[in-house]
Parts: structure tokens; sequence; C-alpha cells
């Protein structure tokens, strides 16, 4: 199986002024949702890993939260793509819980629900805490795409510290999605 774990907000969806609260404010990124659906007829697994707090600091509650991802898996639908599970960290930045990207717990909920390995799963975020999440639990597939947090960075230049080592850098998610495309027919060519 094959698991691709992504950041929702600057990844997937344009980021909010400080919190998406209603589900009307989630906006997709050009050619996210598409990117998704290629990845799922590829036949990858797509899990969104997301920092909530907004919850922690009572600005959203839960049923707020799930008519948002609801939204995000029907606009995603009509794509033909799927995301096969959400999981956030509802805590806000003061609690120290586990779960908080750059903190493992969500990647690791990740790892022990789909039962894989490290080496069968791949990180895509916008912000770096999102691949040291990763980073942390050993995961060596790690992907910057340049739009929200990371909208400053050059899809071309070499990162380095504090970026995780190996962090390749995409323009957006439809790049990393040729760019897998491309990794996937050239491991066929192999075999």
């Amino acid at each position: 199986m094959k698991i691709a774990i992504i950041d929702r907000d600057g990844t997937l969806n344009a980021m909010g002024d400080e919190y998406i609260t209603a589900p009307d404010e989630w906006i997709p990124l050009p050619g996210a949702l598409e990117a998704v659906a290629r990845l799922s007829r590829a036949g990858w697994h797509v899990v969104v890993a997301t920092n909530q707090p907004g919850l922690g600091r009572g600005v959203i509650d839960v049923h707020a939260l799930n008519a948002i991802h609801a939204r995000m898996l029907k606009q995603l639908a009509a794509l033909g793509g799927r995301i096969d599970a959400v999981f956030f960290c509802p805590h806000s930045d003061s609690e120290m819980c586990s779960c908080r990207k750059p903190a493992p717990g969500l990647m690791e909920q990740i790892r022990d629900r789909f039962g894989e390995e490290r080496g069968e799963m791949v990180a895509i975020g916008s912000c770096l805490s999102h691949l040291q999440a990763a980073a942390a639990i050993g995961m060596k597939q790690l992907h910057v795409v340049c739009t929200g947090a990371s909208s400053h960075l050059d899809a071309a230049q070499e990162l380095t510290l504090p970026w995780p080592p190996g962090t390749r850098a995409h323009a957006d998610l439809a790049a990393f999605a040729d760019f897998i495309a491309a990794e996937q027919l050239a491991k066929a060519a192999t075999h």
C-alpha cells in the first residue's frame, strides 16, 4: 500500500486570514484537488494530517471542522479522487500535546492505522512542521510544495536546515503529482 500524507492548509487549500471556520471559507488551491485525484487513480491512499488549533482555542467546533472536510471531500469526489482519512490535532500550541506537528503523534497514528512501514509513505506539505513530524518517525520521502507557508521558496533551490535532509521542493501539489507519476513510470520501465 502506498500512502501519501498531505498537509491541509497551504497545500490543499488557500490559507485563511487566521483560521478557516466555515465550509465556504475552504477554497482549494488551483490544481490541488486534481493532483489528489491523480494520486488516487494511481493507487495512492491519500491521508490528510493537519493541526487545527482553532478547536483548542474555541474559535471553531468539531461540527464546523467536519463540515469543512465534507466540502473538501465532495469537491474531490467530483473530480474522481478521494481522501482515505483525515487526522487532526485539536490542541492549541500552548497545550504541549504529542500530536501537534512537528511532534510525531499524528504521523504515528497514521502509520499505526494503516499498518505501513515508513518506506511506503511519503509526506507532502507546505510547512516545515509537517515534514519535521514525518522525519521524526523515520520517513525518508519528504516533499515541500512552494505554496502557503512556503510560497517564498523556489522549487529549484536546494533545501538546507532546518528542512529535514533529503526534502525535495515542488512548485505545487500538481508538480508533486507529476514527479510521482514520472517516478512510477521509471520504476515500471526497470521491472
